[in-house]
Parts: C-alpha cells; sequence; structure tokens
C-alpha cells in the first residue's frame, strides 16, 4: 500500500512516499524556514534521491503540503502521475491530550478534538490540524490517518501521569503528564526485543530517544509505564535549546527579578537554553563536542550536564521497573554520538549496563552493542518513525 507520510512542525514539513509492502521510500521532501522570507522545499525520488528545489516564501506548512500534492502530479520524474495512487495519508499528531488513545482515521468530530488540544502543543498541534483540514477540503478522497505522539503512553498509571498539585487543575484543564515521541519509543522497544529474540511482552526496557529533543521512557511488557516529557515536551531531560527539568520556582523569579513575561520566560526555556544556554555555542551536540575539544568550558559543561541527567533518567527507570533486561539508544545523538553512549553507559555499569566499546563504534544501525557479559543488553535502533506512522495508516486504510 502506497502511503504519503505527512509530519507537520512549526516551521517545517518532512513527507516521505513509503509502499508498506516493502519498506521502500520513492519519494522524500523537506521544507525548511516555513513562514520566513528564504523558505524553500527539497523534493526527491528514489533511486538517487537528487534534491529539486522550490522556493517557498512566506507561505504556511499546509501551503507547502499543498505545492509538494501538486508537484507530485506535475513533474515528469514523480513516481505517480496521479494522487489516487496514494492509499492514504499518514499524519503525524503531536498532543492528542485524552482524546486519542491510538491512532484514527480522520473525520470532523477528530480534527475537532485535536483542535482542543492546540493548547497543550501551541507550535505543532495548529499546522498539523491545517495540513488534515487543507487535505480534507481539496482532496476528501484521499482517506487521513492522525498517528499520535502521545498515544503510546496512554499505558501510564495514574501514579505516573498526575502531578501534585491540587486535583481541581487536572478536572479542570486535564494537566497531566501525557509524554512525546510515542512511536520512536514504541518502535524501539520492539525492534530491541527482535535483536535480543525475545517476545516483547516478557521485557523491561528502556527508551532513550535522544535528538535535538529527547525523552526517556520506562517500557514494561511492551507498554510505557513512565516517561520524562510531561504536559509539553518541556519537562525530562535537558535537550537542544530546551531546558528540561528545573525548580518551577525559577520562573517566578525570572518574572519579578528580570521583569520579563509569562510568554517571555517559556521562550527563553523552550527556545533558549539546554545546550544552547549552556554552552553558548550552539544546540547541536555535535557544535558543542567540537567547540569542548578545543576547550571551551562551558561546551563541556553542558555535555557534562546532559549526560549526567541522561544517567538519572535511565537509573530512575531502572528503579521503577519490576526487571530492566534491554536498554535502547535511538534518535539523532542516541544513534550517531559514540562519546555520549560510551559516556552514559560509562557511569551505570554499576546497574549491568556494561557497553562493549568496540560494538559500539558504529551510527545509524540496529545492533547489539554491550558486551556479552553484559546482564543488561544495550542496544541501538535506527529510528523510523516515518515507517511507523506509514504502518499504522495502511493498518487503519485496509479496513476501509
Amino acid at each position: 500500500m502506497l502511503v504519503l507520510v505527512v509530519n507537520a512542525g512549526s516551521s517545517s514539513l518532512k513527507s516521505q512516499l513509503i509502499e508498506t509492502d516493502t519498506g521502500v521510500s520513492s519519494m522524500k521532501c523537506l521544507a525548511e524556514k516555513v513562514g520566513a522570507a528564504d523558505g524553500y522545499m527539497n523534493v526527491s525520488y528514489a533511486p538517487d534521491f537528487e534534491k529539486i528545489k522550490y522556493d517557498m516564501p512566506d507561505v504556511t506548512v499546509a501551503d507547502c503540503l499543498a505545492k509538494l500534492l501538486e508537484v507530485l502530479v506535475e513533474d515528469e520524474t514523480s513516481p505517480i502521475s496521479s494522487l489516487e495512487e496514494i492509499a492514504v495519508i499518514g499524519n503525524r499528531a503531536v498532543h492528542g491530550g485524552e482524546y486519542f488513545t491510538e491512532s484514527v482515521l480522520v473525520d470532523d468530530d477528530v480534527l475537532a478534538k485535536y483542535d482542543a488540544c492546540s493548547d497543550l502543543a501551541p507550535l505543532h498541534n495548529p499546522p498539523g490540524l491545517a495540513c488534515m483540514r487543507m487535505v480534507r477540503e481539496r482532496y476528501p478522497q484521499i482517506p487521513q490517518v492522525a498517528v499520535f505522539d502521545t498515544a503510546f503512553h496512554a499505558t501510564m498509571p495514574a501514579k505516573a501521569y498526575m502531578y501534585p498539585i491540587p486535583m481541581e487543575y487536572y478536572e479542570k484543564y486535564s494537566i497531566r503528564r501525557y509524554g512525546f515521541h510515542g512511536t520512536s519509543h514504541g518502535y524501539a522497544a520492539r525492534t530491541a526485543a527482535e535483536l535480543v529474540g525475545k517476545p516483547v511482552e516478557e521485557l523491561g526496557i528502556i527508551t532513550c530517544h535522544l535528538g535535538n529533543g529527547g525523552s526517556i521512557t520506562a517500557v514494561d511488557g511492551g507498554k510505557s509505564v513512565d516517561t520524562t516529557m510531561g504536559l509539553t515536551p518541556l519537562e525530562g531531560i535537558m535537550m537542544g535549546t530546551r531546558c528540561g527539568d528545573i525548580d518551577p520556582a525559577i520562573i517566578p523569579f525570572l518574572i519579578s527579578k528580570e521583569g520579563l513575561s509569562g510568554a517571555e520566560v517559556d521562550t527563553i526555556l523552550n527556545k533558549k537554553s539546554g545546550f544552547l544556554g549552556v554552552s553558548g555555542v550552539s544546540s547541536d551536540m555535535r557544535d558543542v563536542e567540537e567547540a569542548a575539544a578545543a576547550g571551551n568550558e562551558n561546551a563541556q559543561l553542558a555535555i557534562d550536564m546532559y549526560i549526567y541527567r541522561v544517567q538519572k533518567a535511565i537509573g530512575s527507570y531502572f528503579a521503577i521497573l519490576p526487571h530492566t533486561d534491554v536498554v535502547v539508544m535511538t534518535a539523532g545523538v542516541g544513534e550517531n554520538s559514540i562519546s555520549a553512549r560510551e559516556q552514559i553507559f560509562a557511569g551505570l555499569e554499576h546497574m549491568g549496563m556494561k557497553l562493549d566499546k568496540e560494538r559500539n563504534q558504529v551510527r545509524g544501525e540496529n545492533t547489539i552493542i554491550s558486551a556479552d557479559d553484559s546482564p543488561v543488553t544495550i542496544c541501538l535502533v535506527a529510528a523510523d518513525e516515518e515507517a511507523c506512522i506509514a504502518s499504522d495508516a495502511a493498518a487503519i486504510a485496509s479496513n476501509l
């Protein structure tokens, strides 16, 4: 089944055409700087994936998707000649609140409920919603499926997802832990189970999605029982530009001392903190590692802080799982930073997590990187959220 995967960001659009029977991608699209005067969109096709650039100044994410759908029909080198060849569109949906615990076929009721969750993810839900509405209005013949980042974490027990604040705020506003990167965590857990040759239902797994945004999840028997991100993607470990866990009293303190508004503090914590804020260099760990190697002390501090917080999160989930059998590293940093993985597990050997330094000399593969005598197996899994979205969309579309 041919699925168009759509991942709408706040200022970007990622898309692929995936044949789910083979897992092969025949088209890749990346639009960046969306909304800016220098916005652009690159589209490429198999087998060479040579990029064709389209200038997209001052447009919306939904405009980029509309342009992509036009290009797919009009470009002679496109793998399709008609949109009728697309069986279903699989949309990444960031925040489903308490409405959605699994992927769903998009209809007007789904769109209304997804819109109601926009306050919980104001940067990501609106552009995703706009893309789904645009397709529904212009191409109603193409079914759409929404695949929610939060859905995998719907299995968390109340003791994990509730915050110790007055109950009235949960009852009025549904303030609770939701978690994110669910598609990635679920895929990482299932793939790791395959690597160790055991059913995921029998395993206690800690999945580490470490990218520019990052989260760690405790997976017991294939189900999420706790995760580091919370009501929003700001909570948890230190990230590229997000602070992660801090004393909440810092917020009113900054408002008082700096004369800032709540929105301004929110911008600082979401966009100016993390690696960028501490190092003063970049939000990209590769740049920070390079600066640290050149003697930048703040860059080294940022790395030390990051490693420490990842270790603490892994340790906390080791404590709450009935048994920990596997730890998985995935996403940009998790897959590609040999140094970060080595530093993380150097501090966790007392928990039975023993890395094999030679096996660790890999990037972006699905493989085991722990030593043979490590009580806990350490796996590396290449993230493939697009394939997961395509699979969910195809499964629902096949029943139409």
